[in-house]
């Protein structure tokens, strides 16, 4: 120790001050890192416990550490020789346990070396009562978001009648509707993968909202059909991009299963209560004003996110609430869209979900029409789609406790059969009151699978690029609430609403099928 010329001081008020006269290489095994804001300071644990008993005050100053402060960066050891390893974990939790280094509160950082190299810091999160309560209004907020989405699905259904009546057109020209709205899905899922590298969380909810609110302009207004269709796209876009983050954001937090069941509840919700004044607005004589109310909620949308994610990133945001931060794969620089769309699982995930949302959408949206045109059912019919989507929300909120005993894999497979069952009852029994029940029930059969299918995505789909991934799975299930719908008009139009339920079933059976094609543990990391 002699041998080596003491280095300047290194001060930070947030945390250490110590004066540094070894610096051992990073291969050693016993080696412990002190971490501060900016600069990581290393020393042998046999230092520490030699030092410890009797001088360590003058060694090392130990000062309060600022909760807020996160790593940012990692410097170079200053020995030449000094071999640094592709990635190393610290666990500062363990040395402050022991009483080597005082209790701090941990996220996860990296730092990416000019080779390519990423050091990683993991640690455990101790949160201030203040970020509690911050980490409680983000995850508000996310349900919030998905509300609206639920809201948007459900208001079309009970809304077709009108709109085929206000536009003169038929079943096939009325499903442009949700084909537009596919196409700003699929757009969104395109885009979201280039946009979460480029600009990040918060900005890609804040242009999401934007969308949403243009969306609901030519609808509000009662603009001709062609730019109902517009805004439809707009809608799909903008929803697209908020879904696909919201997944993103929650699936990998802590307890991802019951935040996801309440997060999808939400959109249960949403699609509980929208049904209801859309029934209401459909027989008045400006039933566009609907739209209006949808349009009040966007703007409300556009200020919450503002104020709460305030255009910043995923990390800036969870650090600031004391969350586990996500993995930085920056240094991956394959082509992520290749890289994504090279993995079975996804493709087997993104038609199940295009299946599922599809089927959804269809049901919840044509059931009313088919209850008034085959089963005698007037306007009051519309109310038969809130009683789906309110037992898709049950569904999510009260049925964990069965998923957990079953477990979701085989879950999945139960709750499928029973909805098949009921869809033909539907399809055999003509009594009004009947089919009402049985597709509520369906509707709570249906409700668990969604949140199951994005936290089984977040078990077996590489870290780094499940943003994107959930993102494409997402983007391509809400093209289903577009294609199948249109299909369902297409049929309609040629065989009549009864082709309802056949289809219906199909489509279910299908389900169960790409199901079992989805891989149960993790192949690639």
């Amino acid at each position: 120790m002699a041998d080596h010329k003491p280095a300047n001081t290194i001060q930070d008020d947030s945390a250490i001050d110590t004066e540094r006269d070894y610096v051992p290489p990073l291969e050693d095994p016993h080696l412990l890192a002190v971490v501060t804001g900016e600069t990581t300071i290393r020393r042998r644990a046999s230092d520490f416990n030699r030092s410890r008993p009797t001088n360590l005050t003058a060694d090392i100053e130990l000062k309060p550490i600022d909760t807020s402060a996160k790593v940012e960066s990692i410097k170079e050891s200053e020995s030449p020789d000094a071999v640094v390893p592709p990635a190393i974990t610290v666990d500062i939790e363990r040395a402050s346990s022991k009483g080597i280094l005082p209790s701090v509160p941990v996220s996860q950082a990296a730092s990416t070396r000019d080779d390519g190299s990423t050091i990683h810091l993991t640690t455990s999160q101790t949160q201030t009562r203040a970020q509690r309560r911050l980490a409680r209004i983000q995850f508000t907020v996310m349900c919030f978001i998905f509300f609206l989405n639920g809201w948007n699905d459900a208001s079309t259904g009970p809304l077709l009648p009108t709109i085929q009546r206000a536009h003169n057109i038929g079943f096939a020209v009325v499903s442009l509707l949700f084909v537009f709205n596919s196409v700003g899905y699929v757009t969104g899922a395109v885009a979201n993968v280039y946009l979460d590298d480029k600009i990040g969380f918060g900005k890609i909810l804040f242009i999401g909202s934007i969308s949403q609110l243009i969306c609901y302009i030519p609808l509000a207004a009662n603009a001709p059909f062609p730019l109902m269709c517009l805004g439809f796209a707009f809608g799909g876009f903008g929803f697209c991009l908020q879904n696909s983050q919201g997944n993103s954001f929650v699936g990998t937090s802590e307890n991802a299963s019951t935040k996801l069941a309440l997060l999808h509840g939400s959109y249960g919700l949403g699609a509980l209560t929208a049904p209801l004044l859309a029934t209401y607005f459909s027989v008045q004589k400006h039933w566009y004003f609907h739209y209006l109310v949808s349009a009040g909620f966007a703007i409300l949308n556009i200020v919450i996110i503002w104020v709460v994610f305030r255009l910043r990133t995923a990390d800036e945001v969870k650090a600031e609430a004391g969350l586990p931060l996500g993995e930085d794969h920056s240094a991956r620089t394959e082509n992520k869209y290749r890289q994504i769309l090279s993995l079975p699982s996804v493709h087997f995930m993104a038609t199940w979900s295009l299946i599922y949302v599809g089927t959804e959408v269809t049901l919840g949206g044509w059931i009313v029409t088919f209850l008034q045109e085959k089963r005698g059912g007037g306007s009051s019919a519309g109310y038969v789609s809130s009683g789906f989507f309110g037992g898709l929300m049950t569904g999510r909120l009260t049925l964990l406790w069965l998923n957990k005993k079953i477990g979701e894999q085989r879950v999945m497979y139960l709750y499928t059969f029973l909805a098949i069952a009921l869809e033909a009852t539907i399809w055999a029994v003509p009594s009004l009151l009947q089919n009402a029940i049985a597709v509520s029930f369906i509707g709570l059969l249906l409700g668990p699978m969604y949140p199951i299918l994005v936290r089984h995505s977040g078990k077996i789909l590489p870290k780094w690029l499940y943003a994107g991934c959930i993102g494409l799975i997402s983007g391509v299930g809400q093209t289903g609430a577009a294609v199948l719908p249109f299909l369902t008009g297409l049929l309609a139009a040629r065989f009549g609403i009864t082709s309802l339920q056949p289809f219906i079933v199909s489509m279910m059976s299908t389900m169960v099928v790409l199901w079992a094609l989805v891989p149960k543990v993790r192949r690639i990391d």
